[in-house]
């Protein structure tokens, strides 16, 4: 082999690579174990671990603590399903194309869009083929993009545009909301889209109507990223004037676990349905007149001719698919709206005991699950206090904004309860109180 491809020895193959990052000697490994051995070395690691079961949470910032019913894991775990992988010969894949087609049909009703997809990666992969779709409709080269949007799927967004030739306008944070006339000032006839995030990065909840007007102003698309547990209380995109909706699909059905498994959603309106990036699962009648299903529509460039293709994404979120759709199906419309109240309920409580302890709301603007809180002391350095009390206080905004170094982002879910909100409360007294002092 080395003879075929003109070099003497395999170290010539190695030359871009420094002297200093080449392993020199035997790898240094540990003697083998037994498999009790490795079981129980393996058991300590995982137990170093910090869990959601054992520590109090209230991180959000785009992954959520929700309770997953046990029906999700039993049925997501059967054989069929969580052996499955994505259909490239589909019609011999009617189970797995069937589930795709009901997660397809609950989040456009979800949504209260007309079309689904059977879903994208994560939530930044989603809003970046969004503006990708927008731009395929009208062929437009700039977006517009609120700058309240969570800061890690606006990094994918560039990443995603960085080659594209398409322009980015971002609107300012500082109000903690998307500004209405920002909006209008910077969208042109140029504008493919507008894109916003609601609720947004900092809990609030947008002006969608007044954002909506001011890209149809312009002819542009409205672009919203949506958390889909608000939906069992906020009216759907659809009904402000939504051309596409997107989200991050993890709070349906998915744990907090390392940052995934995540769950990218997108819907749209039936005319746009061509520019959809990714698979469609359609129902239809087989030779004998039985119901089956297919992929009805495939947009990647293997399937088409590669100028014709929307999109490059190649695979959807099949499992993580239907543990969204059991979710769903498990709650139903009246159990979506109860999760969402308490999400609501609770997070009220839980600002109001923590205004009472003198920590004021950031942003004084209406929130859904979680709101960003002002600290007299640095928010990295409150936080790390309380995680030595197994508490997970909130994301601290400096990490995003230096200049909101001293405010922290609480999330309260229908997990949290009175005790662990008290709880929560007086820690973080405490703890401002020891490093102020």
């Amino acid at each position: 082999m080395l003879r075929a491809i003109g070099v003497a020895a395999f170290e010539d193959l190695l030359q871009d690579i420094p002297p200093e990052l080449r392993l020199r000697g035997k790898l240094k490994l540990a003697p083998p174990l037994s498999e009790l051995e490795a079981r129980r070395h393996l058991e300590a690691l995982a137990g170093r671990n910090a869990s959601a079961n054992q520590w109090l949470s209230f991180l959000g910032g785009g992954a959520y603590d929700h309770f997953v019913p046990s029906i999700v894991d039993e049925i997501s775990s059967r054989a069929e399903f969580y052996t499955a992988y994505t259909p490239y010969q589909p019609e011999v894949s009617q189970g797995t194309l069937q589930t795709i087609y009901e997660y397809q049909s609950l989040i456009a009703r979800l949504t209260g869009m007309e079309i689904s997809n059977a879903s994208l990666y994560d939530g930044g992969t989603a809003i970046a083929e969004a503006v990708l779709m927008a731009n395929a409709t009208n062929g437009r080269k700039e977006v517009v993009v609120s700058g309240c949007i969570n800061p890690m799927r606006l990094a994918v967004l560039d990443t995603y545009l960085e080659a594209s030739g398409i322009t980015v306008r971002r609107t300012g944070w500082k109000g903690g909301a998307t500004d209405p006339d920002e909006i209008a000032a910077l969208v042109t006839g140029k504008t493919s889209c507008v894109v916003i995030e609601n609720p947004n990065f900092f809990g609030v909840v947008e002006e969608g109507c007044a954002i909506a007007a001011a890209a149809r102003e312009k002819g542009a698309l409205f672009v919203v990223s949506v958390d889909p547990v608000s939906l069992g209380l906020l009216a759907p995109p659809s009904e402000y004037g939504a051309d596409i909706v997107v989200g991050e699909g993890q709070a349906l059905g998915s744990y907090v676990s390392f940052g995934g498994p995540c769950l990218g959603f997108i819907s749209t309106r039936k005319e746009h349905i061509r520019r959809l990036p990714g698979r469609i699962v359609g129902k239809t009648v087989d030779k004998q007149g039985r119901p089956c299903f297919c992929l009805t529509l495939q947009t990647r460039e293997q399937h088409i001719r590669r100028e014709k293709a929307t999109s490059n994404i190649c695979s959807n979120q099949a499992l993580v698919a239907l543990r969204a759709a059991v979710h769903l199906c498990w709650l139903g419309k009246e159990g979506m709206r109860d999760l969402a109240t308490q999400c609501l309920s609770k997070a009220v409580y839980a600002q109001k005991e923590l205004a009472r302890r003198g920590f004021d709301l950031h942003f004084n603007k209406p929130y859904f699950k979680e709101f960003a809180i002002k600290l007299p002391a640095d928010s990295e350095r409150v936080a790390a206090s309380l995680a030595g009390e197994r508490i997970l206080a909130g994301v601290p905004l400096g990490r995003f904004y230096p200049e909101a170094g001293n405010s922290l982002l609480v999330s309260v879910t229908e997990k949290r309860t009175k005790a662990e909100i008290d709880r929560l409360a007086d820690c973080l007294a405490d703890a401002v109180r020891g490093e102020v002092v």
